[in-house]
């Protein structure tokens, strides 16, 4: 690498990120002055740890760029864990070769990805990886090769790729790179055309897919990649890895749902306050203060209000608030211990007992939202359950642990959301053992799957049989909408009801029962016989039984049940069968 980097920017750095960046790691050449000709491995450690950085930093706008007005806004939070697995893999490692860095930062990120970003950016890495094997460094023409197999990979691993997500984004890089490495071989204004690319192409992503135009966002995948990109192109050029200037989103658009991932010392408690002020609101002043209260930092604006959400040390549990009152009058406060929630989070006691499972049978492992639902998947007979969902999407290293254990070589795997899918696919593709992925995308479809289980069947036809039970059931969700915004023809307004068949957004209304009436109006009522209603942690059960009494006059040929399923986000989950 020849780089004529000033010292300044080098103590500057070490101090922004808290990785090590000694003055050897610079050669300078006075031929090449301010030229990268090529990079290492522990470089490229340091360039991985530097988009990490960024994208935390950026983690909550990129949740924001929600494409439904539902509350699945994790994309930012699936990506950095994603990141966070691949960085954590090599945090350590004192590697020269950038061929094997490149390669254990692959599999970190393949084994730590989430969701439908996490899986696709994991395999971005792979792809960058296996163009870099064995090799010592990466100079422009190497860049350019491994850039193109990253493409190459993240189009294989999607069954049905499409344009206008994070695909297209990787693509754009990819093509813009090598077009400018025949004009330069400086891996630094590569890198620059690199992000401006990334920039350009997701600016046009609302014109390739019509439903981002129609939500008034960008893709939000590859808005992610993007940040990945800047944040090394930031420590390259000596800048600021902090984020410049707090954005503030709207406090509906705060998630707060990971609240207990890898909680790190020091943080021991967790403050939410909501608070006005008495004057305009300094944010940088705010956002750096609270910095040094604490970790894990959040910033919502709503009507004329602001809700503040950090992670503290016990001693430190009362400094938010005496900050906050000298800024104006907080109206809410809450506080959650971190550590009591971790521990109970990592007990033993689920509160189901899953079914007696006896060597060599058919093993299904299935993903599960709440503690009601996952009682109902042990009862059919679940040989493991993995907590997740929207918003909680389990990692691959997840899924692959709840069944390598288990004394079978047949696993079968329902993921029973569609942003788990892949996560689950890339499971089976690394697991020894023959694994089938049943492609369910709600509960209803995997409880319906469930129910052609042979334990002790051949697993091909008995995947055959579950993957054909998905049509047997059509799947109605009730939640809240988090933007204002007309999709599928339905003008739908920020904190209304909304209610989705089979994914697809059909009613918007003003309560549960109203939506939920609407919804099943819209269902193939005629061709079912039984409507199941899955009530969520926030519904209580005399709410769920009057509208449950409402359907049976409107439905008086279908049976009804109701179960408990304890899920966060949506009030209700529906099974039409």
């Amino acid at each position: 690498m020849y780089v004529d980097y000033e010292s300044a920017i080098l103590i500057n750095y070490s101090k922004m990120t808290n990785l090590p960046l000694k003055t050897s790691d610079i050669v300078t050449d006075p031929k090449e002055s301010q030229k990268i000709q090529s990079i290492d491995g522990l470089t490229f450690k340091k360039l991985i740890g530097a988009s990490l950085q960024w994208l935390k930093a950026n983690q909550q706008f990129v949740n924001s760029l929600n494409v439904f007005p539902v509350p699945d806004g994790d994309t930012g939070t699936n990506m950095l864990l994603t990141m966070q697995a691949a960085y954590n893999e090599v945090v350590n490692s004192d590697e020269t070769s950038i061929g094997k860095m490149a390669k254990d930062i692959a599999q970190g990120a393949l084994m730590g990805a989430r969701g439908n970003s996490g899986v696709i950016l994991s395999q971005i890495w792979r792809g960058f990886a296996r163009a870099l094997d064995n090799l010592p460094e990466m100079d422009s023409e190497i860049l350019v090769r491994a850039l193109n197999e990253s493409r190459n990979t993240a189009y294989k691993g999607v069954v049905r790729p499409v344009e206008g997500t994070i695909l297209t984004v990787i693509k754009d890089i990819s093509i813009a790179v090598e077009n400018a490495q025949t004009k330069t071989q400086d891996l630094e204004e590569l890198l620059k055309i690199a992000v401006n690319a990334a920039d350009e192409s997701v600016k046009y992503t609302p014109e390739l897919l019509p439903i981002l135009k129609t939500a008034g966002v960008v893709d939000s995948g590859g808005k992610g990649l993007y940040f990945i990109l800047e944040g090394m192109l930031r420590m390259v050029q000596g800048n600021s890895l902090e984020a410049s200037a707090v954005i503030l989103h709207p406090i509906e658009n705060m998630d707060l749902s990971d609240s207990m991932e890898d909680i790190e010392e020091g943080q021991d408690v967790e403050v939410v306050i909501d608070f006005s002020t008495n004057e305009p609101l300094d944010l940088e002043t705010f956002y750096q203060r609270l910095s040094e209260i604490g970790t894990s930092v959040q910033v919502g604006e709503g009507e004329g209000m602001y809700r503040m959400h950090i992670h503290v040390e016990k001693e430190k549990t009362n400094e938010p608030l005496r900050y906050i009152s000298t800024l104006g009058a907080w109206s809410k406060i809450s506080m959650e211990n971190l550590e009591l929630q971790m521990a109970s989070k990592n007990s033993n006691n689920k509160g189901y007992q899953l079914s007696e499972f006896h060597e060599g049978e058919i093993a299904v492992v299935a993903v599960s939202p709440g503690l009601g639902i996952s009682k109902i998947l042990a009862s059919l007979g679940v040989a493991a359950i993995i907590e997740g969902g929207q918003t909680m999407n389990p990692s691959t290293e997840e899924i692959l642990k709840a069944f390598e254990d288990l004394p079978t070589q047949n696993v079968i795997i329902l993921p029973n959301n569609k942003n788990i899918i892949l996560a689950a696919d890339t499971a089976r593709s690394v697991s020894v053992k023959n694994v089938k992925v049943i492609p369910s995308t709600s509960i209803p479809q995997g409880l319906s799957a469930m129910l052609r289980l042979d334990p002790e069947g051949d697993i091909e036809k008995i995947a055959d049989e579950m993957t054909e039970a998905l049509a047997d059931v059509d799947t109605c969700e009730i939640t809240t909408a988090t933007r204002s915004v007309e999709i599928n023809g339905v003008e739908v307004q920020n904190g209304k009801i909304i209610g989705l068949l089979n994914g697809k957004l059909l009613v918007s209304g003003n309560t549960v029962e109203e939506t939920c009436s609407h919804l099943l109006g819209k269902a193939d009522m005629a061709s079912r016989e039984r409507i199941t209603l899955f009530y969520g942690e926030n519904m209580s059960r005399t709410d769920v039984d009057k509208i449950a009494g409402n359907l049976s006059q409107n439905y008086p040929d279908h049976e009804i049940e109701i179960h408990e399923g304890g899920q966060p986000h949506y009030q209700l989950i529906i099974s039409l069968e």
